[in-house]
């Protein structure tokens, strides 16, 4: 039985033997490497929609649960995840082939009244929760990772990736064939006009359709290499 690891030390020594998805789901369940599990309600996993044969060949990473998500224990159910699977509608990404996840797995807030806001994880909370995403990546071997925001890019690409500057650009990586960064849904719909708003989707809806050309190109290749 691994030890729990404490506030200073990583999820590592709970990542199980040989992991599945329940299997990580399970473990993730009592983890206390960092100390959001004190006020997040619940450990949010990872999630796919049905259980096709195949694995996902797309893997979206937030940043973490927002309250919504905090409460249902599944991510991208609230605002953000509506908006999410809108876009993937309109670039043609089937969301059966998608895994969406989180950076970090539990709620961080501030209370604002009654009222639960959002608050940034620090590099610390998003360090001892890296094994759990790190894990989820070899369990489904994707061929793309889409980054949302920049706690997901900079977890995965480098604490010097901005978002800003690269966004929408596919990158060779250790974790996949391809890594996508963009912005995280919640940012389009903080915009502070309906047409900030709209610009702002447009934006985000061309480095999806960027993603699918990834998926078309790779599926080219393949179909290339297997019937020369």
């Amino acid at each position: 039985m691994p030890k729990r690891p404490s506030a200073q030390e990583t999820a590592a020594p709970l990542i199980p033997q040989s992991p599945t998805l329940d299997k990580l789901r399970e473990a993730a369940a009592g983890c206390r490497a960092c100390p959001l599990w004190k006020t997040g309600t619940q450990t949010v996993f990872g999630e796919r929609e049905g259980r096709p044969q195949a694995g996902p060949r797309v893997m979206f990473v937030g940043e973490q649960p927002g309250d919504q998500e905090d409460k249902a224990g599944k991510p991208f159910v609230g605002p953000s995840g509506r908006l999410l699977n809108e876009a993937l509608e309109t670039v043609g990404i089937d969301r059966r082939q998608v895994y969406v996840t989180n950076t970090v797995k539990h709620f961080k807030w501030e209370a604002h009244g009654k009222r639960r806001l959002h608050a940034k994880p620090s590099y610390g909370e998003i360090r001892a929760c890296k094994p759990w995403l790190e894990a989820e990546i070899r369990v489904f071997r994707p061929d793309v990772i889409v980054c949302l925001g920049a706690t997901a890019a900079q977890a995965l690409l480098g604490k010097d990736f901005r978002v800003t500057r690269q966004r929408g650009q596919p990158l060779p990586s250790e974790y996949a064939r391809v890594v996508v960064a963009t912005v995280h849904p919640s940012s389009i719909l903080r915009a502070p006009s309906a047409e900030d708003r709209r610009q702002q989707l447009a934006a985000f809806i061309q480095d999806l359709n960027g993603v699918a050309r990834v998926l078309r190109d790779l599926d080219a290749r393949e179909g290339v290499s297997a019937h020369p």
